[in-house]
């Protein structure tokens, strides 16, 4: 078109033609825009739902919530355990589904390294086995990463495969934790901090990963000559003897039944020896007065050993000496006198 040749009112009604033709054109861009912005982001947010893990826990039937703890304890030890010990900490293993096992840690200098291993692994409690000269065995438990830390020092232990209990109980059942009354005196109050943690480290929580709803065995922990005694059982159903006056329960079948208890392994002693407040590391808070090293006792038996042979080699040095001053030694000690009309001392 040939803007030149229109008189000044063709121009206008052009240009206002123009105008309205772009602006339509314009609207008409916006709203298919506008309309598949709309459905990028619809798909965009029914993908994310469908792809979003979400924790909650369904209901049951019932109607009652299951609140499912998040409590993991990590177990490893260290270099040099012999097979009693390893035997000893698989079968902690076996029965903590809750626990999940490592490979050895190398550093026995540094055990606060034990926290970012576990928080890799995302475990809040850790049960560390240290071994000393292939002899002996400690055992740290700590909840991290804030603490407190425990160590033990492990004596008498018993394996299940060594002992060859009867009993069994059903892998991943949670036990029933049954603490001595000394485990409550005010006298003792560390004895209250070591109770807090073997329920938090060797007590299966509800709706922990591999556990089954059960609860067929008990854990029992005794306190006697400062050492905590800790022993393990199956709860069995038996049928109740008639001349008894214990009470019993009747089953469908009339016949009365009784639960005793039948241990099962593995069976060990730990004595404390130290409460830190962090984990593995911090201010000391409680420290055993009594407890007396394994390689103090070996020293003061070897010392025993050395003093009585000590006293046979100076008795024998005395006897020596004595035959010595009487000259009736033949060899060593002072010379006999040398008789002038001696054979020997003649024909020289």
């Amino acid at each position: 078109l040939d803007i030149q040749w229109l008189s000044p009112v063709s121009l206008l009604s052009h240009l206002q033609r123009q105008t309205v033709r772009h602006q339509s054109t314009t609207t008409n861009q916006d709203a298919k825009f506008s309309t598949d912005h709309e459905s990028i982001v619809a798909m965009a947010s029914v993908y994310k739902s469908l792809s979003k893990k979400t924790d909650k826990v369904e209901a049951p039937a019932n109607g009652v919530q299951k609140n499912r703890q998040k409590r993991r304890t990590l177990i490893l030890s260290s270099r040099g355990v012999t097979y009693r010990h390893r035997h000893l900490m698989n079968d902690l293993a076996t029965l903590m589904p809750h626990g999940k096992l490592d490979s050895k840690f190398d550093d026995k200098h540094n055990l606060s390294a034990l926290n970012e291993l576990a928080e890799m692994m995302n475990c809040n409690g850790i049960m560390y086995f240290e071994a000393r000269k292939a002899k002996d065995l400690y055992m740290w438990i700590s909840n991290c990463p804030n603490g407190p830390a425990i160590k033990f020092h492990l004596q008498n232990i018993h394996t299940m495969e060594e002992l060859n209990f009867p009993g069994n109980c059903l892998k991943g059942s949670r036990p029933i934790l049954s603490f001595d009354a000394a485990f409550e005196d005010e006298k003792n109050p560390h004895l209250q901090v070591i109770k807090q943690a073997f329920i938090a480290n060797l007590g299966v929580p509800q709706g922990a990963r591999k556990s089954k709803p059960f609860i067929d065995r008990v854990i029992g922990f005794s306190y006697l000559d400062g050492k905590v005694w800790i022993r393990q059982y199956q709860v069995q159903e038996v049928e109740a003897d008639e001349n008894s006056d214990e009470p019993t329960t009747k089953v469908h079948a009339g016949k009365r039944t009784d639960v005793k208890l039948m241990e099962i392994g593995p069976r060990f002693t730990a004595t404390p020896i130290l409460i830190q407040e962090g984990s593995f590391g911090g201010p000391l808070l409680w420290n055993s007065k009594e407890f007396v090293s394994p390689n103090q006792i070996r020293a003061d038996i070897k010392r025993k050993k050395a003093t009585r042979h000590v006293s046979r080699v100076e008795q024998q040095v005395e006897r020596l000496s004595k035959k010595g001053e009487l000259g009736i030694r033949s060899k060593g000690g002072r010379p006999a006198a040398k008789d002038e009309l001696d054979t020997k001392t003649l024909f020289a």
